[in-house]
């Protein structure tokens, strides 16, 4: 069997597996940033789509790519949604499977949704979590079976703003993290990505994660393409030419700010397909995955 046809079949029989996430506390004990109240967590599905609402106990779902061969890379995937649900099956789960066949471990972080009601400053709280998530995957590394050097991060739409935010802001710690374990990314995969909160916004993320009266230095604190620095890690990004809910030049500022600072980015660019498409663009017949999987073989993330 070749390769291409052996990792289908693999992929295939991963997305037959585990078909329902099996959510895991993220904070063994305190929640930080946590009022205590009623928890209102739901799921629907609308449209085909899984969506999670009024997340106020976070988790993560650990997808391992196995034990065999050694240590392996891992990616710790924000489901999109806006800050407002999280799109937490074809953002999430089907994405954790894919890796899975091409030998990455994966984490699906359920992250906060931002709310008053249940943080008390609830634009850190996404952001705490992601921290979290990254500190833990390094903690549990040995035990997992994952390299710790070959941690990565990624997000879709406002997920993306997620990923991209522990990529820029990974030295200044929203939470009391015991020993010296790093928070920064090795590398960072952003899909149709919520970027700016300035010209190019998505207002709903913003005002969700924020508030429609946030102060300028929030905003310039969460566009992500102001606070690039020469030790942001290497990206790979996609975004549709077409996409009226966030638009392309969030994906375009990003990597014009990561190649001023001398950090590796590529992006692609689908001329149609609009938001949301998650790993299946229907309007093209280039699978973005297999772009990915090509970038992290060039980036010897995988071999």
């Amino acid at each position: 069997m070749s390769k291409p046809l052996l990792s289908s079949f693999i992929f295939s029989l991963m997305m037959s597996l585990n078909a329902d996430a099996q959510y895991e506390p993220l904070y063994k004990k305190t929640i930080p940033n946590f009022i205590e109240s009623v928890n209102e967590e739901s799921e629907a599905v609308t449209g085909g789509i899984l969506r999670i609402s009024k997340v106020s106990v976070p988790g993560y779902a650990f997808f391992s790519a196995g034990k065999e061969g050694g240590v392996k890379p891992c990616v710790i995937i924000c489901p999109g949604g806006g800050y407002g649900i999280l799109a937490a099956q074809h953002e999430g789960t089907d994405v954790a499977k894919y890796f899975n066949s091409i030998g990455v471990h994966a984490l699906v972080l359920k992250y906060r949704i931002p709310s008053s009601k249940h943080q008390n400053h609830k634009e850190i709280a996404p952001l705490q979590d992601a921290q979290q998530a990254i500190f833990m995957v390094r903690k549990n590394a040995k035990k997992w079976g994952i390299d710790a050097a070959k941690v990565g991060i990624m997000g879709f739409s406002a997920g993306g703003h997620l990923a991209s935010s522990l990529a820029v802001h990974h030295d200044d710690p929203k939470n009391k993290f015991k020993g010296t374990v790093s928070l920064r990314p090795d590398f960072q995969v952003l899909i149709y990505p919520v970027i700016s909160f300035e010209k190019f916004a998505h207002l709903g993320s913003r005002n969700n994660l924020l508030s429609p009266d946030t102060t300028a230095s929030l905003i310039k604190y969460y566009s992500s393409e102001l606070q690039v620095n020469e030790k942001t890690p290497p990206a790979f990004l996609v975004h549709a030419k077409d996409d009226k809910a966030v638009p392309i030049e969030n994906s375009q500022m990003y990597l014009s700010a990561l190649k001023a600072h001398g950090v590796a980015g590529e992006l692609y660019v689908y001329e149609k397909g609009g938001h949301g498409f998650g790993m299946n663009n229907k309007t093209s017949e280039v699978k973005w995955t297999d772009l990915l999987a090509k970038w992290m073989q060039q980036t010897k993330i995988i071999p």
